[in-house]
């Protein structure tokens, strides 16, 4: 073992060199292919791409209509004959095949050179959408699936699992509720779509701004000072926007500005604070009509967490065994600002200011230096060499395959031990006009089983990194490189999916688990050894980022992270209390809970961060607490299982057995426990804080 981590340590600049130097032959051999060959189909995948507008909405119309076609004919089985025939095959295998489809219809409008196409695109997808919200609605499709659950009919695990999710998925949607039930259901869900479009517009359209002299902002970068509008008087136009706040909050040595800018950016929108009581009140109504005792409770009903009740339980844990460090913390940055300001309070407006300095003064990293060791070819590399050596997947261009844009490539994924073909994802990672402006990835063909034979999976991975800037090759920002190893994480969970219902394949998942795996992918952006896999000087790539780097690096990720916790389950905290309990008085609310959970630090009088919060309006009501809840359960693998060998490819290729390949048809917590030989646990995490 010794012997192997010493040689992996010789090879390593070898490895980034010589997969960078390969990956250039290759995409030069590839492009001059590009323009001399035939494209051709990709086998396996029933994703279109290049679609024209015309085809993308003769494409939506079949599929409606083949959908209908298939849910009147389950509708229509009488319900002493329900089977696994004649009703969830039929709709397992519908959802299969046109999902690739459906993506096929949508995908253009964030991708498409084409105005004409990328509008066609959002209308295709309006029509799938109206189309799939009425199905869920069918009675008379509900009640047969229903019959099925009684009679069992000798149905697999999977399949009980898939009829469970429909028969939820239904009810959820008030289907067995009594007409006069659902015509109110409709009303509600109605307005609380319009209060949350109403809560987001009103962030959208607030223009608020304050003026600052250059000596208000002192410690802000020159070229930030630049792009600032000048107003009549000369003083300059700060816009109360995150882009421009959070600069300002974080780099200006001025604490007056700080808590000017604090104050105005947390008094926007004071009209929103009547919109979200509102909200919270028909949320609660829309819960008990559907038989839940609260909006929390139904929200996290059909998530890894069950309810309310087991996210508070988390959170107040989580938050209590933080509070000796957070204080400690606290104390520190009060010490700097008293030896800087003199006796001035310190505020929450000080927070970002004073955490900065501290890790400045600490670590000395210059990430615009760190930067010029990240070619991005040279870092997808890496990532392609990580994931083969710890879950045995090879990385293959597919030449010569259709693709929407010259700089999109298309790769097989297959497992290095069988040579069998896993899955294929696409790689659309430069900036061009009209598309999409940030990294993700998308599902395009789940992974399924019919009749023995499997359907591949089939993911999307989109970015606007720079190909080339002055003639050389793109460069990522550290914080670029964790991203784009959170998403390929996605990447990997999607195509390693191993699910017979395409419904439960990789991104399909509870929103509680997927973030899992891509959350614990970020690990290997900050151990030494993959960190000079992935990196290399832009001049020289044979020279990776030095070792005393890397562990800086490591030391910066968690240092001071205590108090940004505790500042994040004050939100969920919050979310959780008004989406559990009635009649609760926001304002006063926010006074009361943030000095308790952050160690003391009172709120800034004036502020009403209810206005603007715009994750409680819409998206992620009463989930708020997901992020936190996915890091968790995601450090205690990696301090479990690759703490100690970041490349153990036993526990890798377990974890793409158990975890990974699994999906949604098992219950989380039971992948976890099975995959850790233990219950899921919180001290990991909080060892890694300290």
């Amino acid at each position: 073992m010794a012997k192997q981590k010493r040689d992996r340590k010789n090879l390593i600049a070898l490895t980034g060199a010589a997969a960078l130097v390969a990956i250039a032959v290759n995409f030069a051999i590839s492009a001059i292919n590009k323009k001399h060959q035939k494209k051709r189909d990709v086998p396996g995948s029933k994703v279109r791409v290049n679609l024209s507008a015309s085809e993308i909405f003769k494409l939506a119309e079949s599929i409606i209509n083949k959908s209908k076609q298939v849910h009147d004919a389950v509708a229509s089985v009488a319900l002493d004959k329900v089977g696994y025939v004649n009703v969830i095959l039929p709709l397992a295998e519908l959802e299969a095949q046109q999902f690739p489809l459906i993506q096929s219809c949508v995908f253009p409008k964030w991708l498409s050179s084409s105005e004409d196409v990328r509008k066609a695109s959002a209308e295709a997808e309006r029509k799938i959408d109206a189309h799939i919200s009425t199905c869920r609605k069918r009675e008379d499709v509900y009640r047969v699936v229903k019959a099925l659950t009684v009679t069992g009919d000798g149905l697999s695990a999977d399949a009980k699992s898939f009829t469970r999710f429909l028969v939820r998925e239904f009810e959820r949607n008030g289907v067995n509720l009594t007409l006069s039930k659902k015509e109110e259901l409709q009303r509600l869900t109605t307005n609380i779509d319009e209060l949350s479009m109403q809560y987001i517009r009103n962030l959208d359209d607030d223009c608020s701004f304050l003026l600052f002299t250059d000596v208000e902002l002192d410690g802000l970068p020159p070229e930030f000072l630049k792009s600032l509008e000048r107003y009549g008087d000369g003083n300059r136009k700060i816009i109360l926007r995150s882009h421009q706040v959070s600069p300002v909050l974080e780099l200006c040595k001025v604490g007056s500005t700080r808590r000017a800018v604090a104050i105005s950016y947390g008094r926007r929108c004071e009209a929103n604070v009547t919109i979200l009581e509102q909200l919270i009140q028909l949320r609660h109504k829309l819960a008990r009509l559907l038989g839940f005792a609260n909006y929390a409770d139904y929200a996290t009903d059909d998530r890894m967490a069950k309810s309310s009740s087991k996210v508070f339980e988390f959170l107040e844990s989580l938050s209590a065994s933080l509070n000796d460090l957070a204080s400690r913390e606290l104390s520190m940055l009060k010490a700097l600002k008293k030896k800087e300001e003199g006796e001035s309070p310190f505020g929450m407006e000080d927070l970002a200011y004073y955490v900065k300095r501290i890790k400045d003064q600490q670590f000395h990293i210059n990430f615009g230096v760190i930067r010029q060791y990240f070619p991005i070819i040279l870092v997808l590399s890496g990532i392609f060499k990580i994931c083969q050596d710890l879950f045995g997947l090879g990385f293959k261009e597919v030449e010569n395959a259709v693709v929407w844009h010259p700089d999109v490539q298309l790769f097989s994924v297959s497992d290095l031990s069988s040579e069998e073909l896993v899955g294929y994802f696409y790689l659309d990672l430069y900036s061009r006009v009209g598309k999409y402006a940030h990294t993700c990835v998308i599902a395009l063909q789940n992974s399924s089983l019919n009749n023995g034979s499997r359907q591949i999976p089939v993911a999307l991975l989109v970015s606007q990194f720079e190909k080339e800037v002055d003639g050389h090759p793109g460069l990522l920002q550290f914080s670029e490189v964790v991203n784009l190893f959170h998403e390929f994480g996605h990447v990997v969970h999607h195509i390693c999916s191993c699910t017979s219902f395409s419904k439960f394949s990789g991104l399909s998942l509870d929103p509680d688990f997927v973030e899992i795996p891509a959350l614990l992918m970020e690990n290997w952006c900050y151990e030494s050894l993959s960190l000079r896999l992935i990196s290399g000087f832009h001049q020289d790539i044979t020279k990776p980022i030095k070792d005393d780097l890397c562990k800086s690096l490591k030391k910066w990720r968690c240092s001071f992270s205590a108090l940004k916790l505790k500042q994040e389950i004050f939100y969920c905290l919050f979310d959780q209390i008004i989406h559990s309990t009635e009649n609760v008085d926001i304002i006063g609310l926010f006074q009361h809970l943030y000095p308790k959970v952050m160690v003391g630090l009172p709120l800034l009088r004036g502020i009403n961060p209810a206005s603007c919060f715009p994750r409680t309006a819409i998206g992620y009501e009463a989930t708020c607490y997901s992020h936190i809840w996915s890091e968790v359960f995601a450090a205690d693998i990696f301090a479990l299982k690759f703490h100690d060998d970041i490349f153990n490819l036993q526990a890798g290729l377990q974890f793409r057995k158990k975890v990974l390949a699994a999906g949604g048809e098992k219950d989380p917590l039971e992948i976890l426990s099975d995959f850790l030989g233990r219950e899921p646990s919180i001290q990991a995490f909080l060892d890694k804080q300290s």
